[in-house]
Order: structure tokens, then C-alpha cells, then sequence
């Protein structure tokens, strides 16, 4: 007999397999991709990291104006300019202004002061104007004004502390550093910061996420503790000095440092240049090595300054000059700064001075002698690509920066003065707006200051989260003496 003949069955098992497979293959994908996507959305790691990093291709940062009565800021413009006159060296434009303002019925806008004392502090002015400007016409802004302080970065206070310090000042210099009802810049500071501190922003981050302005070295004179945890815009750290509480007397010039400041969290600014801007194609021959203007006597870390004027006065193609904030001072600087090839900048008072920025406008190669020097921007510019710096042992040596300065070949100084050009931008403030209300440049100062803020987000950020999990009662001191 014949064998059966199977071949009739293979098909049907071969069915039966492939069906099998077919069915039981998508349940299996399936769980193994809800098993992973279960594993990721619940791990905390990860969701952590994305709160806490700042997208790389975000284009802007995130700010909310807290809100402060218009007394505090652009009340205090109204205030200045209400006064008869002002007294002080470097007024007198001023007081012309004050003139041509009295026979204008309500402007929409008022100036910030001219006088050059106030002037070179004015980022307040600036800063403010442009985030109060209408978001359609903020199409260069890397600051980008949102209305919900839970939705913000930071928290920009729009307080005009240099103002407020500088009315005391001219008005009632008398009462400045005292903590009394006749002190109008101790009441407004006071009057500031309640309102400040009670907010839920500031309860939230204990004042970590909040901005301000701080560009006067006396400016909150009796609150810079208080605000000491804040990002603070400064123009060097030179200001926060206190007097020593142990010194045998008060009129010792021993002085210890806060320790309120740092650049982990602060952003140095720069000054307001008090000089109109050189053109590189504006640039002619320069015929003095050497060019300084200002007061030969500082006190702290200036004492330099009189040392290096007994030692340069004399020198041939050196010009130093005593000189003053006003219309006269101002047109021999613009002369003198643009037919030097080398403006010196020994620190004074403080570390620095707005003659940085006006030598830089000025296309004169500054001549750095400030050995605790800090400057605005740097990671995003190189200050040795048009400065020269030198310390002030060697400053100090006779004849030694002079001979240093001569043996800067032409072409390394066509090299720095070609660079400086480049970067002139950076430290300009003005936006051509009356109020600052309007555009500003998109490669300009106030830019630049909201692009360091950003990059200090993820620390601050995590400055926060630390605070949050501090049992109720522990103290941590202050710890910001790194640099």
C-alpha cells in the first residue's frame, strides 16, 4: 500500500504558527514599551534635571517688573527735576535743563540727570525704560517681560536707588547715613523693601531670583545686608566696604569687606561712558603717549593714583592733569583722550571708574593699574585683546611704565584700537529713546547685562532649592568671598 500523502496538513499548521505569531508579537511590544515609558516619566532624577537646566536654545530671559509705586523710580526724576537748583560740581547743565523742563507742561518722559556724578550710574534709567517699552516694539530685547511672577526667571525691582542716594545727597548730605524720618533715600529704601520682602516672589525664593541696581557704590546704603541674597548689578565691589567695628577709632581707614557680594550671583556693569563715541574711521594721528584727567587724591586703594602722578608729571609725551566733572573737563577729556594713544586708569576710590568706558568710546588703549580690578562682560569679551595691564608693584618702579608703554609697537596698538572698535557696542547704555522707552541696540549694554544674568540661572536656581530643605531654626552663614 501506498504512504499517505501529508503534505495537505503542513499548510494548516504553518497557519496555525504565523497566526499565533502574529498575535501574541504587538501584546508583547506592547507591555515592553509601556514598561519603559512608565520607568521615565516617574523617574525623579530626570524630571528634576529639566526644572533645573535652562533650555541651551532658549533666546531670552524670563522677567517680571515688580510692582513698586511710581515714587520709587520714575517719581524720583520728577522730584530732581522739581528742584530750583543744584550746587554741586557738574550741575550746570542741569540746571539749564531744569529751565528748559519748567516751560514744558507735563512731558510724557523726563531726562535722567546730565550731571556726570549721576550720569555714569544711570543703568537704573535704561534698564527699566527698556522693559517697560510695548512688546512690539521690544524686537531686540533678550529681556523678555512676562506678567505672572511664577512664570519669571527673575524678578527685576524697579527702584532707582542711585537716584534716591544721590537727592540725599545734594539736597541734605547731613542726614545721608543716618536711619531717621528726614532722611528721604533711608525712607524710600525702607519703604522699598517692605513692600518687596512681603511678596510671595520674594517669600518663594527668600530674594535669590530678585535684580537690582545698585550701579552708585552709596547706593541702599542701610539695606545692602537685607538684600545681600539678591542678584545685585554693581560696577565693581568696591563700594561694599564697612568700616572696621574693632578699629580703636572712628576715623581709622582700616576696612574690611562684605561678604554680601560675589561673582557667583552678581553681574558687574559697566558705567555710563560720560563721552561722545570715536569711530575707528574717525581716528587720527595721536600725538601724547600717555593721557590721565581726574583728582590726584583718592583714598584706600587710590593712594596709587598720587604715587603714580609724582612719578609720570614730569615725563616727556605724558599728560596729567587735575580736572572736574564739568562743561570744561569734559571738552579737555574728549581732546585729550582722542589725541593719546595710552589713557591710564589707576583705581581711585574704587577699583574702577567711568573713565574705563570713556577711554574705550574714546578709542585710547586704557592702561590698567587697579590690581583688585572686576569687568563687565568678561567671558564674553577679552579686555587683554585692547588693554594693557600691569600691576601696581611694577607701576610703581621708576621710569618702568613709561619705557613699558614705548615699547608697544605700532601695529600691536593699531591691533588694540582695531578691537576696541569692535566691541564700543557693549557699553553703550543710550538707546536714543526719550523715557529709554523704545528699541535699544541689539549688541548693546543692556543686553549684555541680561545675557550674565542668564547664565547665572542654574545657580541661583539651585541656591533655592537648598534653602527649601534647611530644617526651620539652622543658620548658614554668609559664604561669598570666592571670586
Amino acid at each position: 500500500m501506498a504512504p499517505k500523502n501529508n503534505n495537505n496538513r503542513l499548510p494548516i499548521k504553518s497557519l496555525f504558527l504565523s497566526f499565533s505569531i502574529f498575535c501574541i508579537l504587538p501584546i508583547t511590544l506592547f507591555f515592553i514599551f509601556y514598561s519603559s515609558y512608565k520607568q521615565s516619566t516617574s523617574s525623579p532624577s530626570l524630571s528634576l534635571t529639566h526644572k533645573l537646566s535652562p533650555n541651551p536654545n532658549k533666546s531670552s530671559i524670563k522677567v517680571y517688573v515688580a510692582d513698586l509705586p511710581r515714587s520709587l523710580n520714575y517719581g524720583l526724576l520728577d522730584t530732581y527735576w522739581s528742584f530750583k537748583s543744584d550746587s554741586r560740581i557738574g550741575s550746570d547743565i542741569d540746571n539749564k535743563l531744569r529751565s528748559d523742563l519748567s516751560k514744558t507742561k507735563n512731558p510724557k518722559y523726563l531726562p535722567y540727570p546730565e550731571n556726570p556724578i549721576i550720569k555714569q550710574y544711570s543703568a537704573e534709567y535704561w534698564i527699566l525704560g527698556d522693559l517697560m517699552t510695548p512688546v512690539d516694539l521690544r524686537v531686540n530685547s533678550f529681556a523678555e517681560r512676562v506678567f505672572d511672577s511664577g512664570e519669571a526667571d527673575v524678578i527685576f525691582v524697579p527702584f532707582f536707588a542711585t537716584l534716591s542716594a544721590e537727592i540725599q545727597l545734594a539736597f541734605e548730605k547731613g542726614l545721608f547715613r543716618k536711619k531717621v524720618v528726614g532722611n528721604g533715600d533711608y525712607t524710600r529704601q525702607k519703604e522699598m523693601l517692605d513692600i518687596i520682602k512681603s511678596s510671595d516672589a520674594w517669600k518663594r525664593s527668600g530674594g535669590r531670583d530678585h535684580v537690582f541696581v545698585l550701579t552708585d557704590p552709596v547706593a541702599m546704603w542701610h539695606f545692602k545686608a537685607e538684600i545681600a541674597p539678591a542678584i545685585l548689578l554693581v560696577v565693581d565691589f568696591g563700594g561694599w566696604y564697612k568700616v572696621d567695628s574693632k578699629a580703636s577709632n572712628d576715623n581709622s581707614s582700616e576696612m574690611i569687606h562684605h561678604t554680601q557680594v560675589s561673582l557667583l550671583k552678581d553681574v558687574i556693569v559697566p558705567y555710563t561712558h560720560l563721552l561722545p563715541r570715536l569711530h575707528l574711521s574717525e581716528n587720527q594721528d595721536r600725538k601724547t603717549l600717555v593721557y590721565f584727567k581726574g583728582a590726584k587724591h583718592r583714598h584706600r586703594g587710590g593712594l596709587v593714583r598720587e604715587k603714580l602722578w609724582d612719578l609720570m608729571v614730569n615725563a616727556p609725551d605724558v599728560v596729567m592733569e587735575e580736572g572736574f566733572p564739568n562743561a570744561t573737563g569734559r571738552e579737555q577729556s574728549i581732546k585729550g583722550m582722542r589725541s593719546s594713544e595710552f589713557c591710564l586708569h589707576p583705581a581711585g576710590d574704587t577699583p574702577t571708574s567711568c573713565r574705563l568706558f570713556d577711554a574705550i568710546l574714546s578709542l585710547c588703549i586704557p592702561v590698567i593699574v587697579s590690581d583688585d580690578i572686576e569687568l563687565p562682560f568678561e567671558g564674553m569679551v577679552d579686555y587683554s585683546d585692547f588693554s594693557v595691564f600691569v600691576s601696581v608693584n611694577n607701576a610703581l618702579q621708576p621710569n618702568w611704565l613709561v619705557q613699558h608703554l614705548r615699547s608697544i609697537s605700532k601695529s600691536q596698538r593699531d591691533t588694540f584700537r582695531s578691537n576696541m572698535a569692535h566691541i564700543q557696542p557693549m557699553f553703550e547704555y543710550d538707546s536714543g529713546q526719550l523715557g529709554g522707552i523704545g528699541p535699544i541696540p541689539p549688541d548693546g549694554a543692556v543686553n549684555h547685562i541680561w545675557k550674565k544674568v542668564y547664565q547665572k540661572l542654574p545657580m541661583i536656581r539651585e541656591a533655592i532649592i537648598r534653602e527649601k530643605r534647611k530644617p526651620q531654626g539652622v543658620f548658614v552663614p554668609l559664604r561669598c568671598h570666592c571670586t
